[in-house]
C-alpha cells in the first residue's frame, strides 16, 4: 500500500514538509509507503480549458503534472499540504491539482485523500475547504482526524512548537492507515460500489 504525499509549500523544509513528516512516521511505523512530492517550488502553468486531454489522455503541458499522474493512479491514499495565502492555498499547487485531476481519466473512487494546512495564524479552515473539493467531486473518501487538519507556524521550525497540531498528523495518519486498509478488505470482499452512467445536466439549454 501507499500513499502519495504533495508539499504544495515553495518551501521544501518549511511547516508544511514538518506536518507530512510527522505523518511520514506514523504511515511507516502502519506498513505503509510513502512518497513526498516537492510541488510548491515548480514551474506549473494553470489548466487552459483546450479540452486535448480527453483525447489524449494526458494533460497537454508535459511537465510534472503527467510525470505525476501515473504515482496517482498506483496509490491508495493521497495528503495533500498547503500553506495558507490569503485564506487560500499556494496558487502553483492549485495549478497543479486542477489539471492533474483533470487530466488524467483513470477512476479515483475509493483512494483516500486527506488535506493538510499550515499558516500562522488563520485562513486555516477556508483553504482546507479548498483541498478536500478536489477529493469529494472524485469519489474519494476523505480522512479526518481529531480536528480539522491544521498546523500553525509561520518562521520554517516552528510547526515543531504545536504539540496539538502535531498530534492532529498523528491521528490523521492512523485514521488514513484504517481506512485505506479497510477499503482494501472491501475491495476484496465486496468490489467497488456499482457506478450509474453519469447524468449530465446543465444549468442553461
Amino acid at each position: 500500500m501507499k500513499v502519495l504525499m504533495i508539499n504544495g509549500s515553495p518551501r521544501p523544509k518549511g511547516n508544511t514538509y514538518t506536518a507530512l513528516c510527522e505523518m511520514e512516521k506514523v504511515f511507516a511505523g502502519e506498513g505503509i509507503e510513502t512518497e513526498i512530492l516537492q510541488v510548491g517550488n515548480r514551474d506549473i502553468r494553470g489548466c487552459i480549458a483546450c479540452g486535448s486531454c480527453k483525447e489524449k489522455g494526458k494533460c497537454v503541458w508535459n511537465d510534472l503534472v503527467n510525470e505525476t499522474a501515473p504515482k496517482f493512479e498506483a496509490c491508495d491514499g493521497l495528503v495533500v499540504g498547503s500553506p495558507v495565502y490569503y485564506a487560500s492555498a499556494n496558487a502553483t499547487l492549485i495549478a497543479f491539482l486542477t489539471r492533474l485531476f483533470y487530466s488524467t481519466p483513470f477512476d479515483k473512487s475509493m483512494k483516500v485523500g486527506a488535506g493538510i494546512v499550515t499558516a500562522r495564524r488563520g485562513g486555516l479552515s477556508a483553504t482546507f475547504d479548498e483541498i478536500n473539493k478536489f477529493f469529494t467531486i472524485s469519489g474519494m473518501p476523505v480522512a479526518s482526524s481529531q480536528y480539522w487538519n491544521s498546523i500553525h507556524g509561520g518562521a520554517p521550525g516552528e510547526a515543531l512548537e504545536d504539540a496539538e497540531g502535531l498530534q492532529t498528523m498523528r491521528t490523521l495518519a492512523k485514521n488514513m492507515s484504517f481506512l485505506i486498509k479497510s477499503i482494501a478488505l472491501g475491495k476484496e470482499a465486496y468490489g467497488l460500489p456499482e457506478k450509474e452512467d453519469h447524468l449530465w445536466t446543465n444549468f442553461i439549454r
